[in-house]
């Protein structure tokens, strides 16, 4: 079993909260830590390069000291640190193959061209075949539990209960291991999962005598009833787990979107597909790893 989380990491903000998350995530899941810097040779260093350090020297120091500092955070902890020779991409889709999860920081995005052309941590999201979460800069512990009480001291964070996980479910065509994750994930936080379906009510149709209206309570009972038949063999494999059902109708992705506002990780999945423009996210994964203030967890299924 793929038991290590590994985190990418490249001396940024960004790369530094997820492998502060990835660590937190290790000792959840009393796995080790990995830390992978990927790094490619220039004939023509930076100005700011050591004159008496190699490139693979200078390298290897990132994961080196990332590891000191989640060492000296969770004691106990098996950090592993690495420097690999090759372009981000590749190398953060290696490992991913490797782990059990991959974390990574996410710089955040402008518009849609911004995205097209793509981040290092999108372009993993989008082809990685394990899960991958993506955190942004300047979160912390106290983030993913509710509000502590004045005075409380950094070490008694961890007692305070988590805030809710998040899961984005499509009825129609649910996949077991993006439901398996979301409740796994609750169940490491013994925190509430919160499971958001929207929809959309379809036109009205036409028979030969009138225009017949599509009766709203009766397709929200409809949908309704099938969330509640996805998640009931979830339900009774994680009794631990207690499960809040939103079924609403509108969009998708506004919904999760307002659903992740203080929550402690929204859960999507990602169709291992691919387009004529290359590989898709979908409009809802897509809008959450724009807009969720929350780390995201993109899980890749059939």
């Amino acid at each position: 079993m793929l038991r290590h989380v590994t985190a990418g990491i490249d001396g940024s903000p960004e790369s530094l909260a997820a492998a502060h998350w990835a660590a937190r995530e290790a000792v959840r899941r009393g796995a080790a830590l990995r830390l992978v810097h990927a790094w490619e040779w220039h004939p023509h260093p930076a100005p700011s390069a050591p004159a008496d350090m190699s490139q693979r020297g200078s390298a290897e120091d990132i994961p080196a000291e990332v590891a000191d500092s989640m060492r000296a955070a969770h004691p106990g902890l098996q950090v592993v640190g690495q420097a690999v020779a090759d372009s981000p991409v590749s190398a953060l889709l290696q490992a991913a193959e490797q782990a059990g999860l991959l974390v990574l920081g996410s710089r955040g995005f402008a518009g849609v061209a911004g995205f097209l052309m793509g981040s290092v941590s999108q372009r993993v999201v989008a082809r990685a075949s394990r899960p991958v979460v993506l955190v942004r800069k300047g979160g912390s512990a106290a983030d993913e539990h509710f509000s502590a009480p004045d005075g409380i001291s950094p070490e008694e964070i961890p007692g305070i209960p988590y805030r809710d996980v998040v899961l984005g479910l499509d009825s129609d065509r649910p996949c077991e291991e993006l439901i398996e994750f979301a409740f796994e994930a609750a169940g490491r936080r013994a925190s509430s999962l919160r499971v958001i379906h929207a929809y959309a009510r379809p036109p009205d149709f036409a028979t030969a005598d009138a225009l017949v209206p599509v009766r709203g309570p009766e397709l929200l009972a409809e949908r309704e009833r099938a969330v509640v038949a996805a998640l009931r063999p979830w339900c009774d494999k994680f009794p631990e787990v207690t499960v809040v059902e939103n079924v609403t109708e509108g969009r998708a992705a506004d919904e999760l979107i307002s659903a992740s506002a203080g929550a402690a990780l929204v859960v999507v999945g990602r169709r291992m597909r691919a387009s004529r423009l290359g590989t898709h996210l979908g409009p809802v994964t897509h809008a959450a790893l724009h807009h969720a203030p929350c780390p995201v967890a993109v899980v890749p299924h059939a």
